[in-house]
């Protein structure tokens, strides 16, 4: 990953905000910038100089994988030896030093204890924290080839497991077994974990978008899935129903008019539309069919690091999309006491249009 080159974007934010130093606490983040994956620490960025401060149980691991920054280790919270190493630096400073933090991510505590440690070094009357957001997830917001690539490469191993999955699927099999198989499998192809909670939603309980797989037999009706996973460290996000028993013609009429949504919010999906109207496309479908009060939430959301990012396919949203995004096109439609259909692929923005990157089929599978 081109690490050197994010920061050397972020630096050039970091002075055009006159910024003299920053802290990035995200872990998320902290990945993107310089390639650490524990679960302990914080990247800095002082008098021109980044530094990953993290404890021991990750001083191998830091220095294997971090290249782009000082690796600095010790018995301290993270938090707390990244601002006595800036406070002390700043301590020459005769103006007032701002410094960013990522206030999305930052508890009272957490900032409290960045303060105290800071005014070892620098009086209050001079210390300025500045408060950001999405310092970092404005550059995370379009995708380089090797994330692309690596993005691709979790989609299809989702993907994969789809066929072995349906074979579970039958109306005396639980739920949370049919969960469980599936991520077996994922796990046994090689996924690092899986992106988000797995949904297994059958019968009526399939009209409850973020349903969790129960002990419930899956019977007769629809079947939803929804599922991702991380491959090196990105995430993948899918969703495919499918039918068990014999056929209900109204409700495959509803799985066929949620497709018509799927697709059409696909082909709204090109550079420099606005995410409201790719929403509005899939969303006046379902108007057409009388369905859109059962279309509960957001058509889609941006995938990379994190399963959810930037930018949001929702009505309000006047962000355009730019070539790069990563996106999910993912109508529902959630019928109280009958049943619910959602179809979800990833969408890759070209500079021409877009590329769907979910392989699998789309058509109505009944088991």
């Amino acid at each position: 990953m081109k690490y050197l080159s994010r920061l050397k974007k972020l630096e050039a934010q970091f002075e055009h905000d006159r910024l003299d130093a920053a802290f990035i606490t995200h872990l998320a983040n902290v990945r993107y910038l310089c390639g650490f994956t524990g679960s302990s620490g914080v990247l800095t960025f002082s008098q021109g100089a980044w530094e990953l401060f993290t404890d021991g149980r990750y001083t191998e691991q830091a220095r294997r994988q971090v290249k782009s920054a000082r690796v600095r280790v010790d018995a301290l919270p993270p938090i707390a030896h990244a601002a006595r190493a800036i406070g002390s630096r700043s301590k020459r400073s005769r103006g007032v030093v701002r410094i960013a933090i990522e206030c999305d991510y930052m508890t009272l505590s957490l900032r409290a204890r960045l303060t105290s440690e800071l005014e070892q070094g620098i009086p209050r009357s001079r210390l300025r924290l500045i408060e950001t957001t999405g310092l970092v997830e404005r550059l995370r917001i379009t995708k380089d080839k090797e994330e692309i690539d690596q993005i691709r490469n979790a989609i299809n191993l989702a993907s994969s497991v789809f066929p072995n999955v349906l074979h579970t699927i039958k109306a005396q099999v639980t739920e949370n077994a049919v969960a469980a198989e599936l991520e077996y499998l994922a796990r046994k192809s090689g996924a690092e974990k899986m992106s988000f909670d797995t949904i297994v939603a059958s019968g009526i309980r399939s009209a409850l978008p973020h349903a969790r797989p129960s002990l419930e037999k899956i019977g007769r009706g629809f079947v939803v899935l929804d599922y991702g996973v991380i491959l090196g460290g990105y995430c993948s996000d899918m969703t495919r129903t499918v039918w068990v028993g014999r056929v209900d013609r109204a409700l495959q009429d509803l799985y066929s008019a949620v497709l018509e949504a799927q697709l059409a919010g696909i082909a709204a999906v090109h550079p420099e539309v606005k995410a409201q109207d790719v929403d509005a496309a899939a969303r006046n479908v379902l108007r057409k069919h009388k369905l859109d009060k059962y279309f509960t939430h957001s058509l889609g959301h941006g995938v990379g690091i994190e399963i959810h990012e930037s930018p949001r396919l929702a009505r309000g949203e006047s962000q355009t999309l730019e070539a790069g995004m990563v996106v999910t096109i993912e109508p529902g439609a959630y019928v109280p006491g009958k049943g619910g259909v959602r179809i979800e692929d990833m969408v890759l923005v070209t500079k021409t249009g877009c590329e769907v990157l979910t392989p699998t089929p789309k058509e109505l599978v009944i088991r």
